[in-house]
């Protein structure tokens, strides 16, 4: 087969519809629109709109409350740093900071800071310096005979 050869399946594709160009088309003088009134005129936008009725998304109950200055922490797991130390990537014998994450590619940006979650098996003894950390991640990395320290902004 050579690239001059592909086609598509048959029945895939479908010829676009010309509208308005004469009554052989099909689709001639009034293109589809049908007689008169507001869905024949052009600049109609009546999506949502019920015709006074209170529209569907208005009914509806709402849920939640999203804070405008909320935070978000790129998240990171044990299993993956570990996976990165045992790669030779990341030195467990330094100190591991955002950073240091950071420059190595663990992470790929610190967003408002970096946080530590339990997932995966550390068995490295490591010492980690971040914003945040789940109280599972601190036990593991302790019960390796690490620390993980986290900075007074977090939680």
């Amino acid at each position: 087969m050579k690239l001059h050869e592909l086609r598509d399946n048959p029945g895939a594709t479908k010829p676009k519809k010309r509208v308005g160009r004469g009554p052989g088309s099909g689709t001639g003088k009034m293109g589809g629109r049908g007689i008169k009134g507001q869905k024949s005129r052009s600049g109609v936008a009546l999506n949502g709109y019920e015709g006074g009725q209170m529209p569907l998304y208005m009914r509806l109950p709402k849920r939640g409350f999203n804070s405008r200055n909320r935070k978000s922490f790129a998240v990171i797991n044990l299993g993956l740093i570990q996976k990165f130390i045992d790669a030779k990537t990341l030195d467990p014998k330094k100190e591991i900071t955002e950073d240091m994450l950071v420059e190595t590619g663990v992470v790929r940006r610190k967003l408002d800071g970096v946080r530590v979650l339990a997932k995966g098996e550390i068995t490295s003894k490591v010492k980690l310096s971040v914003t945040g950390a789940s109280k599972a991640a601190i036990q593991a990395v302790e019960k390796a005979g690490g620390s993980l320290s986290v900075a007074a902004a977090a939680e």
